[in-house]
């Protein structure tokens, strides 16, 4: 068995579940079948496994370092990143004419859960590099396409996203980097850029020819004054090294490395503080200043930028449910091969019987039912936040596509935050299974707990994905988004009343009830007639309606494992079974846990709102 991710899982949701061998009726992806879909996912399982696995821990314990000059890393990482560029993984997704493989977003999700779970530190650099590419396909002019786009997808170029500064952190408003024109240029308006940006992940190393940047900036108004707020942002490209007209690389651009952050976890991918035209180690054209080409129009930065952060979003949930599931494959097999203890009762009074495996007592049962009903229900909501990623796409019928849109914005707080909350929690249990040693750097959990604390962090914290679920998607066209999502769980609960099988009618039941519950407390909140009350308490609405969609989830994997087993499946008698196990698992221990939750919310407390910095 895999540690990394199971094989059987994987085919389960994508095939028995998602069914998404239906996408190859899509004109885009007629020229797939399963065949071309499984040689993918054979290809990733086995570069993973052999090529990013063997140096997690290496990689973990030595650290990039900066010698004032060039960043090193350990040579596997360039070893394994070029076999994933030559494999033609990172073009995966993309159109053919631009030497990609014409994946859907599901396939191509599905294969780098193998890496992320691998080595969540060297997947990074592809991570970011495709979401760079994605961005600039939809926004970039053709020239910045044939540019920049073809040699990322090519493994050549790799790209980063540059937004927080350290003044401003996540709030975008706040940033100062100042983008001035220049001229006109064959890659469209050229500005000289001016600034810090903090927190760049994969920001320099020497793992590829050049590092396409994409920064915000702000444009000044006709009086050379930058405006506060997000009015101004802008979107540049400002690759490391200028590219000339015939493709080859010029001089450096005015971009250099000021340090880097030193991480709990995550420490193979570098994480940068770049200095933008400061002038005193790189002068493009002997002048200060970082040239970059501006992405679409001006003043959209923001907007062109959420393309690729509700992107990073989904992936990251992805990222943290891997390091989850990879911890719980490692608590899994230790649980069944450690023996540790006797039984409880009468057999385990006799201090000379042999002890038993821990996977015998009770305690370690629980605490692996709970890692497995968070990891495979993360990986199932992230596998169908993807699948909505290419029904969008693919949608001819504009009021279907808005509404399978509409549904994908809302499910993407949760599709981040939930598996960097609960897959978290998980591996803090795999450590809690491997007792003492799990502590120790000699096994692998206590570096996964590590690795996946940054993911309730980056990419919108935990407190901004509650207030971007309540303060916007929740509301946007007055509400179409829950009630859109509201009828797929009430067709997933009247199959469960129908199924004529008494768990899942009383679990169809109990997820009727907790989703009428949300609705209620959703429109109870925006009685409030304050704004500040309202979202006072976001976070722990995202963490209810957070626990509500992994019971719809949950609920229907159940479906078809109960439908598998009602055909007469009975190789995969034992799969199916524990995938029913899990269900009941978390209808019975943690869906209940957003009943006080829900009190709290309606109750509209105030208590945090009226703290007062001189009260602590």
């Amino acid at each position: 068995m895999s540690l990394i991710l199971s094989r059987r899982d994987l085919a389960f949701l994508l095939y028995e579940w998602l069914n998404i061998e239906q996408l190859t009726d899509i004109p885009r992806y007629v020229e797939h079948s399963r065949e071309t879909f499984d040689a993918a996912l054979d290809i990733s399982e086995k570069m993973a496994t052999n090529l990013f696995a063997p140096h997690n821990k290496k990689g973990d314990q030595n650290e990039p370092r900066f010698d004032g000059e060039t960043v090193t890393l350990i040579p596997e990482v360039k070893v394994a990143l070029n076999a994933f560029c030559d494999a033609g993984l990172m073009a995966a997704e993309h159109d053919y004419e631009l030497g990609g493989m014409q994946f859907p977003a599901v396939v191509k999700n599905a294969c780098f859960a193998w890496f992320q779970g691998a080595n969540v530190g060297t997947s990074a650099y592809p991570f970011l590099t495709v979401g760079n590419a994605n961005l600039l396909v939809a926004h970039g002019s053709a020239a910045q396409i044939d540019t920049f786009v073809r040699p990322e997808l090519e493994g050549r170029f790799f790209g980063t996203m540059c937004l927080s500064e350290p003044q401003a952190g996540s709030s975008l408003s706040d940033i100062s980097t100042r983008a001035d024109y220049e001229c006109e240029s064959p890659l469209g308006k050229q500005y000289r850029l001016r600034g810090n940006k903090m927190w760049i992940s994969g920001g320099e190393h020497e793992l590829s020819d050049n590092i396409v940047h994409l920064v915000l900036a702000k444009i000044p108004d006709a009086d050379g004054k930058l405006i506060p707020g997000v009015k101004g942002i802008s979107l540049f490209i400002v690759p490391k090294y200028l590219v000339n007209v015939d493709g080859a690389l010029g001089e450096h651009n005015d971009v250099a490395l000021a340090g880097l952050n030193h991480k709990m976890g995550f420490r193979g991918t570098t994480n940068c503080l770049l200095n933008f035209g400061e002038g005193t180690k790189y002068a493009p054209g002997g002048r200060a200043g970082a040239i970059g080409y501006l992405v679409g129009e001006p003043n959209r930065g923001l907007a062109y930028m959420f393309h690729m952060m509700n992107e990073a979003r989904i992936g990251v949930g992805l990222g943290a449910t891997m390091l989850g599931y990879t911890g719980y494959l490692h608590a899994l097999d230790y649980a069944r091969n450690r023996p540790q203890g006797r039984p409880v009762g009468a057999a385990g009074k006799n201090p000379s019987a042999p002890q038993v495996r821990l996977m015998e007592h009770a305690d370690i049962r629980r605490m692996l039912l709970a890692q497995k009903s968070y990891v495979e229900g993360a990986l199932a909501l992230n596998l169908y936040c993807s699948k909505l990623v290419d029904e969008v796409h693919a949608s001819v019928d504009s009021s279907h596509r808005e509404a399978l849109a509409l549904l994908l914005d809302l499910l993407t707080p949760i599709a981040k935050s939930w598996p960097s909350q609960w897959c978290l929690a998980a591996n803090d249990l795999a450590i809690q299974v491997h007792g003492g040693y799990g502590y120790t750097r000699e096994y692998n959990v206590e570096q996964f707990y590590r690795d996946n604390r940054l993911n309730p962090i980056h990419e919108g914290t935990h407190g901004i994905q509650g207030l971007d679920l309540l303060g916007r998607k929740v509301v946007v066209q007055n509400g179409q988004a829950l009630r859109i999502l509201n009828e797929r769980v009430q067709i997933s609960v009247s199959r469960a009343l129908d199924a004529g099988d008494v768990s899942l009618h009383q679990q169809g039941t109990t997820l009727r009830e907790t989703m009428q519950r949300l609705t209620d407390v959703t429109q109870h909140l925006w009685s409030a007639g304050d704004t500040c009350v309202t979202l006072a308490n976001a976070t722990v609405y995202l963490e209810a309606f957070g626990h509500t969609v992994l019971a719809w989830i949950w609920l229907e994997q159940a479906l078809a494992a109960h439908t598998a087993l009602k055909q007469g499946n009975t190789v995969d008698t034992d799969f199916y079974e524990g995938k029913l196990a899990a269900t009941r698992y978390f209808f019975v221990w943690e869906l209940p846990k957003t009943g006080p939750q829900f009190e709290l919310l309606a109750s509209l407390d105030t208590t945090s709102l009226e703290m007062r910095d001189e009260w602590f």
